[in-house]
């Protein structure tokens, strides 16, 4: 009996643990998805990527059957607006994005609800003083050197952000950015190699060797963020490899589709600490 039961009990851990990654593997029902592309600037530099980047992306609305919302309008950001997305994806936002911390606070809400955040290249340097988004990015931006080729080591060819990869995917130019204040939960994808790369500036940062973390995901305040510092060049977003890197990243953002839960929405100021589950 004591044999017997040993199995059933080993049974049932195996069973678990399948349902547990079957679970996790699920595909996107896409004709279920909505998301907010958001393409806000402050003053400052402005990217000449962000109008291909909304072809890429209603190109892949169209291809895989999701509805995208593009807009660079901050007012978007209220409680009853946000909650009907599954995804908000900042398109090489930078600088300050919002005009009130009414709209500050609503985005807090969305991810406390259960939402989901992409961040595309430049919004790592989206709201550099704001202690909350710099948490849920993962970091803020440091420095780059000038556009260059460089390779992308492939840490995770599992991910569907980067399953179409090769092992090294080389990028023939593109911005090598560094990060400060990066977060210590962070679920690292990819790395840069800054062997290759030409430092003008001296600021290389050699934390981690001779590579940096360039794509990376984690789940932050009630939400999941995943953010790749890849994108620069315009001309990369009408490319398949970009691409599909973008849906990749938009589908493991969202991760178990569910619907959101403003009942464990807290936030009041942009300010507040993050509340320990």
């Amino acid at each position: 009996m004591k044999k017997l039961a040993g199995k059933l009990l080993y049974l049932v851990a195996v069973l678990s643990i399948l349902s547990v990654g079957s679970a996790q593997a699920q595909k996107i029902k896409w004709n279920k998805v909505k998301i907010l592309f958001y393409t806000k600037n402050g003053q400052g530099y402005v990217h000449d990527n962000i109008a291909n980047s909304v072809v890429a992306i209603q190109s892949l609305s169209k291809q895989h059957g999701f509805v995208v919302d593009v807009s660079d309008d901050p007012s978007k950001f209220t409680d009853a607006n946000l909650k009907q997305y599954d995804a908000l994806v900042f398109s090489n936002t930078n600088n300050d994005v919002f005009d009130t911390d009414a709209q500050r606070v609503a985005f807090m809400r969305y991810i406390q609800a259960g939402g989901n955040f992409v961040g595309l290249h430049s919004a790592s340097g989206t709201e550099r003083k704001w202690k909350w988004f710099k948490g849920l990015l993962g970091g803020t931006f440091f420095w780059h050197e000038p556009g260059q080729g460089f390779t992308v080591n492939v840490l995770d060819a599992t991910n569907p952000s980067l399953s179409h990869l090769p092992a090294k995917w080389v990028r023939e130019r593109d911005e090598f950015y560094f990060i400060k204040e990066l977060g210590v939960n962070l679920n690292v994808l990819a790395v840069n190699d800054h062997t290759t790369i030409q430092k003008p500036g001296g600021k290389a940062l050699d934390t981690f060797g001779t590579v940096f973390p360039s794509v990376w995901w984690h789940e932050y305040d009630g939400g999941r963020a995943f953010y790749t510092s890849l994108g620069h060049e315009k001309g990369d977003y009408l490319k398949e490899d970009l691409q599909k890197h973008i849906l990749g990243s938009i589908e493991w953002a969202i991760g178990p589709q569910k619907p959101r839960n403003y009942g464990k929405a807290y936030a009041t100021t942009p300010n507040d600490e993050i509340r320990k589950k």
